[in-house]
């Protein structure tokens, strides 16, 4: 469809930039019919919007759209270029998904290949003056797949997680588009990123780097900006930081031109993780013969330090000279539907992230490399970013063609986002080292398949190390170090660890104190997501555990069952479906509470908790903390609570049988506490344990009270709570020494009250019997400050809730829902 003209200056040709987003039209090479299409956007959600397909995420619609992604579509549009058409002339394109054509005019001037590749086809004298025809044939990427692997000259294979989409590792696309074991199976279709015509005089800006050199009292910042020019010549260039620039002309000879400049920032201001302190952020401008591109610079100093100790080597983040615990959660993209996937979708799971104290979000290896908005929304929150890059799971082709897109794409990226102060480290991919053990065909010739990882692995740091070279490299995730191919799955004295026993292999939470990682990169445990997103995709009488939507809606081998079968370990079974649901949710959290509290009572040989996964792609069963649409689970704001700056925690001693209350201090400067320990029978008699004060610094966690074996009867649990120094209340906890389910808990009345105070919505929970787990939950959307929590007789919780935009309180009031442990069962 014909869209708004191409308008460019007269005379010399002055750069020019015209987007081609917008409307486009849709077809497919099979079938007569025409859709819209937004672009960037994918195919499904133009089909869903023209009423075409129904709802992906719906009940078991997934295979009723299988079809989309077995056509072959073409996007087409017109526009008019008008009648100056001086200049050289550049059609920018980035994340087309993924196999592709370009014709303007009907002559090919390209062929796509990876998703991850930005794509810069030179169309000067091709095009018209007046009206041009642009269109992209994309072929089916399954099909392509199946014969690159076919044609390989020994058989590679592929994971179960995406056995829909099978030999998706011969394709550079967003691995878990082909499914996993918590996405659905899509396989979009569409362009997402940049779509544009450049004019451009003489030369054309491609990348802008930026390095630091941190001094006493001032930062250099090392400049070095690559332009494409057309032809020898001189062309201008400058950057301007914050009202200092340089500026003046440069030579250039066709191809690639890199230039290097240097500005120095007197008393420059830090930039710090989230809970560290401040992130402020310094503008950059770079223009190259009028084409400007703007970042921002965050001015710190990071190691991933990884030195012989005591235990092994450690593995540790240090930032301005600080070591800094890294607490946090794996990410993935924000949904299946790469439509969906915009600013206003991405950034509340990013605040919900520093909201939940965490610093570090873990961007996963069979995911994608995210938009400029999403570091730069890094950059301003303070979360680290520790980056794979998109390999995962299975083995990779490392033929000469293959190894050539992939150079493009890591030279790329790269380049793109080094400049970002949220990104700590590269990795090389995820699992992809585990992976050779998986398969027969790795197992039966393990050599040839580990020299075929290496030849991928060793081009990926090379290059990694060539253009990044503050930066460290890690092979894999998880890893023991730099060509060390052994088992990184557990062995505890060095490296990173995935730690996925208690989940899989369905292990007690216990399990987790037994296992001592040094920085523990995945981990998780599954929930249902909450009842109102169960709604979303089901009807009333698919609302069972075992019922076919709810496992369609369950991407893991066994996972209801293994929900369940947990659930039946620490609590006695509840009595209905929502029963379940708020139970699988409390259970979650506690998984996740008992592997991070002990992890860090460990501080410092454990430096880092990343758990799987922070949000959703779909409504689904999964390990979120955030479930699709952004929902608060209710691991997230257990999640808030153990990943606080100040914690006390409970270690109980297997073989002593001595609990010990250990302070952790991941602040920023040491502080002063006082904790107090009280027994509490399941009626509610209280009875005080001891208290004990002390500093705590930074460097390790610290005992500050311990408990004799026996301290509490049978019917007792433990409740702590810590003070500064000026005796303000910091925190509060339990440890409950047997399972719920062993203890004769009351039915408890648990009141809710509605007030305003100074503007703040304010939900006040008071129970007359000591109630677990009380959770409360609205309609409207938005968070509680707090929630699932222990309310004791005589001392009402405070819960402030923020709405998403406004709330009616009598609104909030009537559809206000109030869970706890003992209503679940009979």
């Amino acid at each position: 469809m014909k869209q708004g003209a191409v308008t460019a200056s007269s005379g010399e040709s002055r750069y020019a930039e015209v987007s081609l987003a917008g409307i486009w039209r849709l077809t497919s090479r099979r079938q007569q019919d025409t859709f819209e299409i937004a672009l960037p956007g994918d195919v499904h959600s133009a089909l869903l919007k023209a009423g075409a397909i129904p709802d992906p995420y719906f009940a078991d619609n997934e295979a009723k759209v299988e079809w989309v992604s077995r056509t072959p579509w073409a996007l087409t549009r017109e526009f008019d270029a008008g009648t100056d058409l001086a200049g050289n002339w550049t059609l920018t394109l980035s994340e087309v998904d993924c196999i592709a054509s370009v014709f303007l005019n009907d002559i090919e001037i390209g062929k796509l290949d990876n998703q991850f590749i930005r794509y810069d086809l030179e169309v000067t004298g091709k095009l018209r003056a007046g009206a041009n025809t642009l269109r992209i044939e994309f072929e089916v990427a399954r099909q392509v797949a199946a014969e690159r692997a076919a044609a390989h000259p020994f058989p590679i294979p592929y994971t179960k997680n995406v056995e829909k989409a099978p030999h998706i590792n011969f394709i550079r696309k967003v691995a878990c588009h082909g499914g996993w074991d918590w996405n659905i199976c899509l396989m979009p279709i569409g362009v997402y990123g940049r779509m544009s015509l450049r004019r451009s005089r003489l030369a054309r800006l491609d990348s802008v780097e930026v390095f630091q050199h941190h001094a006493p009292d001032k930062v250099e910042l090392e400049i070095r900006t690559r332009a494409f020019a057309f032809a020898a010549g001189e062309i201008t260039l400058g950057h301007e930081l914050d009202g200092k620039g340089v500026n003046g002309a440069a030579q250039v000879v066709p191809g690639e031109n890199v230039f290097t400049h240097r500005l120095t920032i007197a008393d420059p201001k830090l930039w710090w993780p989230a809970g560290q302190g401040a992130q402020p952020l310094y503008g950059l401008a770079t223009t190259v013969d009028g084409e400007t591109t703007h970042r921002k610079i965050g001015l710190r100093t990071l190691k991933v330090v990884c030195e012989p100790d005591e235990i092994g080597v450690t593995f540790k983040v240090r930032v301005n000279g600080r070591d800094i615990f890294m607490k946090g959660a794996n990410w993935i993209p924000a949904d299946a539907l790469p439509s969906r996937i915009t600013p206003e979708t991405v950034r509340p799971l990013l605040e919900a992230t520093v909201a939940a104290n965490m610093n570090m979000l873990r961007v996963w290896g069979g995911g994608q490399y995210e938009p400029d908005y999403f570091y730069e929304m890094c950059d301003e929150l303070g979360i680290l970013l520790w980056h794979d890059l998109m390999f995962a799971c299975m083995p990779y082709p490392s033929d000469r063609s293959f190894l050539a897109s992939v150079r493009t794409e890591i030279t790329q990226q790269v380049r793109r986002l080094s400049h970002h102060a949220s990104i700590a480290l590269w990795c090389g991919d995820n699992e992809v080292i585990g992976s050779l053990t998986w398969y027969p065909e790795t197992r039966d010739n393990r050599d040839r398949h580990l020299a075929n990882y290496d030849r991928l692995n060793s081009m990926l740091q090379e290059i990694c190390e060539t253009e990044d070279s503050d930066r460290r490299f890690w092979p894999s995730s998880p890893s023991l170090g730099y060509l060390d191919f052994a088992d990184g799955w557990h062995i505890e004295g060095r490296g990173d660890m995935h730690y996925w026993d208690v989940w899989h292999s369905a292990k007690s939470f216990e399990a987790y104190r037994t296992i001592h990682p040094r920085f523990a990169s995945e981990f998780g445990f599954q929930s249902f997501p909450s009842m109102k997103t169960i709604e979303t995709f089901t009807d009333a009488k698919d609302r069972n555990p075992s019922s076919p939507v709810m496992e369609v809606h369950q991407r893991n081998d066994g996972g209801n069952a293994r929900i369940l079968e947990t659930m039946c370990r620490y609590f006695r079974f509840p009595k209905g479906f929502e029963e379940i649901v708020f139970l699988s949710q409390v259970q979650q959290g506690l998984a996740m509470k008992t592997a991070i509290e002990y992890w860090r009572s460990t501080k410092p040989r454990c430096m880092g908790t990343l758990y799987w996964q922070l949000g959703d792609t779909w409504p689904v069963a999964s390990w979120a903390s955030l479930e699709y649409g952004g929902n608060w689970k209710l691991l997230h704001y257990l999640a808030r609570r153990f990943f606080a700056p100040v914690n006390v925690v409970a270690v109980p001693d297997a073989t002593t049988g001595e609990i010990a209350l250990v302070a952790i201090n991941d602040g920023a400067a040491a502080v002063e506490i006082t904790v107090a320990a009280k027994a509490v029978k399941t009626d509610g008699r209280q009875r005080p344990l001891g208290e004990a004060s002390g500093e705590i610094g930074l460097d390790a966690a610290k005992s500050v009270l311990t408990l004799a074996e026996a301290t509490l009867d049978k019917d007792e649990f433990l409740i702590f709570s810590w003070a500064g120094a000026e005796g303000s209340p910091l925190g509060d906890n339990d440890f409950f020494p047997a399972p719920y389910k062993a203890y004769e808990i009351e039915q408890a009345k648990v009141e809710a009250r509605w007030a305003v105070e100074g503007g703040e919505t304010v939900l006040y929970l008071s129970a007359d019997k000591p109630a677990f787990f009380v959770s409360a939950e609205v309609e409207a959307p938005g968070t509680f400050s707090d929630n699932c929590l222990t309310v004791l007789p005589g001392a009402a919780r405070r819960l402030v809730f923020r709405p998403t935009g406004k709330a009616d309180r009598a609104a909030l009031a009537k559809s206000l829902k109030v869970r706890h442990l003992r209503e679940t069962f009979d």
